[in-house]
C-alpha cells in the first residue's frame, strides 16, 4: 500500500472583524455532584452551586466524609480449615470439617496444599465470633481478594458472589469481596459460620489478601469506586453543569461545541433538550440556535453528566473535561470541520495543496458564494492563493474543491514541523460572510514493507509510546499546558510517536503534537460490540447506533493535522477475527472522511495464532501487534507484503523489540505500553519478592499502573535512561537495586520493571551486597566506588546493553565508566547525600501566560547541605500560595500511597513531588512557598502576563 499525504493543523475558526467567530465557552459554569431532580429546568436554582471553569473534573477531586458507613468485619486473617474440591453440603453450618486441613490466611492455596493445576476447585470455613460492637447489626463481611470466583454462605445461607463460575468462567481476583450480612443471619450465640466456595481458574489460586475496610483518601474510595482498580479508586456517578449567559445579537447560527464530556452527558437550553453523547472522547457540536432567548435576555444551558457503572478499563474521569467552545456565524457558513487541505504530491521544488471547502447554506433563498483561499508560509507570507464559485440552494451543503501550489516548500517533519496556514473566506455580494484559518503541514508519507515508513521521501523508524489521556494530579482535566507539557516531555525524551490509547485525544495533544513534531496513530475504540471484562456498561452498548457517528467527529475534526498519520479503528478486540463485516464497515466509515492515510488496528494474541487470525488484517494498510514480536517473521513469511507495527510491548523488552524494528524494515515501529504513568488498572506493572502472591493486577492501595517511563509526575524512570541507551540518546545510565530479603528472588508482573533506582544512599545495608546495572552502548563499562575499580564488563547486543555488577553497600561515590578501545568516554555517577536540609523548587518556565489555560509546574526537592537531591528522603511539605494563581494540584509519584492531589500539602517521594500553580487570568505573579519541619523553607515567583 503507498499513501502521499499532509495535513493540516488544529482548525482556529475566526471570523472578519470585529468579533471572533469562536470564542472558549469554559468560564463561571455552576456545578453539582450528585443527581439533582429538575436541574434541567430554565427556573431551577443554582445559586448554592459551585462555580467553576472547564476542563473540569470530579473524580479527581476529594471525596467529602461519609456520614452513613456501614460497620464492617475483616474476616480473612487467621486460621481456617481448608479442602479441596466441591461439594454442595459444605456450606451447611454444622458441616463436621474437623478432618479439613487447617491453614492460616491470607496465603495462595498452593501453599497449603492444593494442586497447581488450572480449573480447580477448594472450600474454605471457619468460626467467627461478632465483635461486641457489631452485635445485633448489619454489617459487612470483608473477604479481601480471592483467586479467582467465589460465592459465600454465612450460617449456610448464600450473602454474595464474585466472578462467575464455569461454564461461564470470569475471573475477578482483584475485587475486593464486601458481602452484607443481617443481623438476622447471626442468630443467638453471636457467632457465625462462614464458608467459602473457591475456583482456580490458573495461575495462583485462595483467598490471597486480607480485607481492606473502607476508607476516604482524597479523591479514592475502594468501597464506592464501580470500577474498582480499572479507574484507581475514583468515584463517579451522576453530575450537573449550569451555566447563564447572554448573547448581544441572534442574528445567523449559534452552536457548542464540546471537546470531550466524561461521560453520557444530556443538554439542555432554557429547559429544551438538544440531544445526548455516549462518547466519553469524541467531540460533538450541538445547535443552540432555534432555542436561544432574544438578544439581551438570560439563557441557561443545562448539562448532565453521567459516569456510571463499569464503564471504562482505565482512568476516564468524570464531567466536561475538555473545553467547550462558543461558535457564531451567518446561516451561510463553513460548517465546523468544514475545510479539509491535503497536499497529494510533494517534492522539494514544488507540492500540490489542495482545499476542500464544504459551505451551508440554511438561508431561506439560493446564494451566489465565492470561495477564496490563500496560503500563508511559516513566516506569514502569502505563497498563493485560488478563488472558486459555488451556487448554493437553500437547506444544501455543497463542497468545493480548490488546488494551488508550493514553490519550495518548507516540509513539515518532526526535526522541523514547520506549519502553513489556510486562509479561507466565503464572499456572498462582495460581502465577506465567514473566515476559517487552518494550521497544516506539507509533507509526504509512504508506507510499505520493503522500505517501511517512510516520510518526506527518507525512512523514519517510529519510536513510539502509548499514552491514556489522565494528566496525573489533575485528573482528565484537559488544561491546554498540562496536555503540551506531556508531548514536550515525550519529545525530550527520544519519543517521535505517540498512540493515543485507547481514544481519540483532546485537540490540544494534536496541536502540541503539530508544533513540536510527534506523529500520531489516533485510536477510536477499545470496544466493539462485545464488552470487555471490568467494563460491562461500556460504550459496546451504543457501537451499533453510534461508531458511525463517533468516526466521523474523530476523523473530521483530527484530518487536518501534521501529526497524525494513522487511524486505528479499535484495540484488543475481543471478536477481533470473527468479525470481519465489522473491520469492513469501520474501513469504509474512515475513508467517507479521509481516503489519505493508513489505517491500523491493535491485535491481541489468540491461539492458535496461524489459524485463527487468517483473515483479520484485511481490511487494513498496516497491522497492529500488541506484544506479538515472536509473530513478525513468521507472519512476514506467510504475508511478505504485510506492514506491521508493534502497538503495545513491555518495557523490559525493549532492546529485543527495537532489534526487530531495526532489522526488518516491514516493522515500521514500536509502541511502548506506556509512555507515561497513568491513573487506574492499579499495580499492573509491580514487582514482588519470590513467597508472596503475584496477581495480575495490585489492587488496593495501589492507584497507579506504574508501567510508565516517565513517571506521574513526568519524572523519568530507569527504564526511560534505558530507553534512551537504546536509542543512542545517552551513552551510559546507572542504578542500584533495592535490597532483596535473603533467599527470595524477586518477581516482575509481565510490565514491570526491576526496583531500580538512581540512589546510593542504603543506610542498614553497609557492607551487604547491593546489585548495580549499568546500561551503555559502550564496548565496556567499568564500575568504581570511591575511585577504586571493582570490576569490568563488556556490553553488547548480547548482553542487551547492560552490565551487572554486585557491590557491597558503603556510603561514597558509586560512578560507571563507558569505556571504547580502553578510554573513558562517558560517565555516570551516584552520590550518598547528607542528611535533608533544605527544599528547593524549580518552575519549568517563567514568566507564563496569565491565562487559565496555562500552568507552571513547579519541581520540589528536598536537598542536602550541599544542594544535592536527598533520593530517599521523605517528608511532609507544606504549601501557600499568593498572588494572581492558585495550587492546581499537587503529587508525588509514588503508585501505592493514596492522598489528596488537591490539599497543600505533599509528601515526597524519592525526594521530590510536584507543585501545579494556574493562574487566575490577571497579569502579575504567583507565589508560592514551601515549608516542612526542620527543613529551610523555599519561595518561588512566577510572573504571569
Amino acid at each position: 500500500m503507498k499513501s502521499i499525504i499532509a495535513f493540516s493543523g488544529s482548525i482556529t475558526l475566526l471570523a472578519a472583524s470585529p468579533a471572533p467567530r469562536t470564542s472558549l465557552f469554559d468560564a463561571d459554569w455552576k456545578f453539582h455532584r450528585g443527581d439533582v431532580a429538575g436541574a434541567e429546568a430554565a427556573a431551577f436554582d443554582d445559586s448554592g452551586w459551585r462555580t467553576l471553569d472547564v476542563p473540569h473534573d470530579w473524580s479527581i477531586e476529594d471525596l467529602p466524609p461519609k456520614d452513613d458507613a456501614v460497620p464492617e468485619l475483616e474476616a480473612v486473617a487467621g486460621e481456617w480449615k481448608f479442602q479441596p474440591g466441591d461439594e454442595a453440603d459444605w456450606k451447611a453450618a454444622d458441616f463436621d470439617d474437623r478432618d479439613w486441613k487447617t491453614v492460616t490466611l491470607p496465603d495462595t492455596w498452593e501453599n497449603h496444599g492444593q494442586s497447581k493445576e488450572s480449573n480447580v476447585y477448594g472450600w474454605y470455613r471457619r468460626s467467627l465470633e461478632i465483635p461486641a460492637d457489631l452485635r445485633g447489626k448489619d454489617f459487612v463481611l470483608l473477604l479481601g481478594r480471592i483467586d479467582d470466583v467465589d460465592e459465600t454462605f454465612v450460617n449456610g445461607e448464600r450473602v454474595g458472589g464474585t466472578g462467575s463460575f464455569p461454564p461461564h468462567y470470569r475471573w475477578a481476583d482483584q475485587e475486593q469481596r464486601r458481602y452484607p450480612v443481617s443481623a438476622s443471619q447471626v442468630g443467638e450465640n453471636d457467632t457465625i459460620q462462614v464458608a467459602v466456595r473457591v475456583f482456580d481458574g490458573e495461575n495462583t489460586g485462595g483467598i490471597h489478601a486480607a480485607g481492606i475496610k473502607s476508607e476516604r483518601i482524597g479523591p479514592f474510595d475502594p468501597a464506592e469506586a464501580s470500577n474498582r482498580h480499572f479507574t484507581a479508586f475514583t468515584v463517579g456517578g451522576t453530575g450537573w453543569y449550569r451555566k447563564h449567559f447572554k448573547l448581544g445579537s441572534n442574528e445567523g447560527r449559534t452552536s457548542l461545541l464540546f471537546e470531550g464530556v466524561s461521560m453520557n452527558p444530556e443538554i439542555w437550553l432554557n429547559g429544551q433538550k438538544l440531544g445526548e453523547h455516549p462518547h466519553a472522547y469524541t467531540s460533538f457540536e450541538v445547535d443552540l440556535t432555534s432555542h436561544l432567548k432574544p438578544a439581551g435576555q438570560v439563557n441557561v444551558l443545562a448539562v448532565k453528566v453521567r459516569n456510571e457503572g463499569r464503564n471504562s478499563r482505565w482512568y476516564a474521569g468524570s464531567g466536561i473535561y475538555r473545553h467547550v467552545r462558543l461558535t457564531r456565524t451567518d446561516r451561510l457558513h463553513i460548517p465546523t470541520w468544514g475545510v479539509f487541505v491535503t497536499t497529494p504530491d510533494v517534492s522539494r521544488e514544488k507540492a500540490a495543496v489542495h482545499v476542500s471547502v464544504e459551505v451551508t447554506n440554511e438561508r431561506p433563498e439560493a446564494a451566489a458564494t465565492g470561495v477564496q483561499v490563500r496560503l500563508l508560509d511559516p513566516a506569514g507570507k502569502e505563497v498563493a492563493m485560488a478563488r472558486a464559485n459555488l451556487s448554493l440552494p437553500p437547506a444544501t451543503t455543497l463542497p468545493v474543491s480548490l488546488k494551488l501550489a508550493v514553490d519550495s516548500p518548507e516540509c513539515w517533519s518532526p526535526p522541523s514541523p514547520d506549519l502553513y496556514l489556510a486562509e479561507t473566506t466565503v464572499v456572498v455580494a462582495g460581502k465577506e460572510i465567514d473566515r476559517v484559518r487552518t494550521p497544516f503541514g506539507i509533507r509526504s508519507i509512504e508506507v510499505d514493507a520493503k522500505r517501511g515508513f517512510v516520510l518526506n521521501g527518507e525512512p523514519l523508524l517510529l519510536k513510539g509510546g502509548c499514552v491514556h489521556h489522565d494528566l496525573g494530579p489533575l485528573g482528565a482535566a484537559a488544561i491546554d499546558r498540562a496536555v503540551e507539557r506531556k508531548i514536550e516531555l515525550m519529545k525530550k525524551n527520544g519519543y517521535n510517536a505517540v498512540r493515543t490509547s485507547h481514544n481519540p485525544p483532546s485537540p490540544a495533544l494534536l496541536d502540541a503534537c503539530d508544533r513540536l513534531g510527534l506523529l500520531v496513530i489516533d485510536e477510536a475504540f477499545d470496544q466493539w460490540i462485545e464488552p470487555k471484562e471490568g467494563n460491562l456498561e461500556g460504550y459496546q452498548r451504543f457501537f451499533k447506533d453510534w461508531h458511525a457517528r463517533d468516526l466521523a467527529s474523530m476523523v473530521r475534526r483530527d484530518r487536518n493535522h501534521p501529526s497524525v498519520v494513522m487511524w486505528s479503528v479499535g484495540n484488543e478486540i475481543p471478536e477481533q477475527f470473527r468479525a470481519p463485516e465489522i473491520g469492513r464497515d469501520l474501513r469504509a466509515e474512515v475513508l467517507k472522511h479521509d481516503t489519505t492515510r493508513p489505517i491500523t488496528q491493535a491485535f491481541h494474541r489468540i491461539e492458535p495464532w496461524e489459524e485463527v487470525s487468517k483473515g483479520g488484517f484485511e481490511h487494513l494498510d498496516i497491522a497492529g501487534y500488541n506484544y506479538l514480536p515472536d509473530k513478525y517473521e513468521s507472519d512476514h513469511e506467510r504475508h511478505p507484503d504485510r506492514v506491521i507495527v508493534g502497538t503495545e510491548s513491555y518495557p523490559k523488552d525493549a532492546y529485543a523489540d527495537w532489534s526487530l524494528v531495526e532489522k526488518h524494515p516491514y516493522v515500521i515501529g514500536d509502541f511502548v505500553w506506556t509512555a507515561w504513568d497513568y491513573l487506574g488498572e492499579a499495580g499492573l506493572a509491580h514487582s514482588v519478592p519470590s513467597n508472596e502472591p503475584n496477581p495480575f493486577f495490585m489492587g488496593w492501595p495501589w492507584f497507579n499502573a506504574w508501567s510508565g517511563d516517565l513517571d506521574l509526575c513526568g519524572f523519568k524512570k530507569p527504564q526511560s535512561y534505558y530507553r534512551d541507551v537504546i536509542w543512542g540518546e545517552r551513552r551510559i545510565a546507572l542504578f542500584v537495586h533495592q535490597p532483596i530479603p535473603d533467599g527470595l528472588s524477586e518477581v516482575l508482573s509481565w510490565w514491570a520493571w526491576p526496583k531500580e533506582t538512581d540512589s546510593w544512599n542504603w543506610p542498614g545495608q553497609e557492607g551487604k551486597p547491593l546489585q548495580v546495572s549499568v546500561y551503555s552502548r559502550c564496548e565496556k563499562v567499568r564500575l568504581e566506588l570511591d575511585g577504586k575499580v571493582i570490576d569490568e564488563q563488556p556490553v553488547s547486543g548480547e548482553t542487551k546493553l547492560t552490565a551487572r555488577f554486585q557491590v557491597p553497600y558503603r556510603p561514597g561515590e558509586l560512578k560507571a565508566i563507558g569505556l571504547e578501545n580502553g578510554k573513558p568516554v562517558a560517565e555516570a555517577t551516584l552520590v550518598t547525600t547528607g542528611r535533608p536540609a533544605a527544599i528547593r523548587l524549580t518552575a519549568d518556565r517563567d514568566p507564563i501566560r496569565a491565562d487559565r489555560n496555562d500552568l507552571s509546574y513547579v519541581t520540589v526537592e528536598i536537598v542536602d547541605a550541599q544542594g544535592r537531591r536527598v533520593p530517599d528522603a521523605r517528608v511532609e511539605v507544606d504549601f501557600s500560595v499568593s498572588g494572581n494563581g492558585e495550587l492546581a494540584a499537587q503529587g508525588s509519584a509514588v503508585p501505592n500511597e493514596p492522598a489528596s492531589f488537591q490539599q497543600p500539602r505533599c509528601k515526597t517521594w524519592q525526594g521530590r513531588c510536584i507543585a501545579i500553580l494556574r493562574p487566575d487570568g490577571e497579569a502579575g505573579s504567583i507565589r508560592l512557598e514551601a515549608r516542612a519541619e526542620g527543613l529551610e523553607s523555599a519561595t518561588l515567583t512566577v510572573t504571569t502576563r
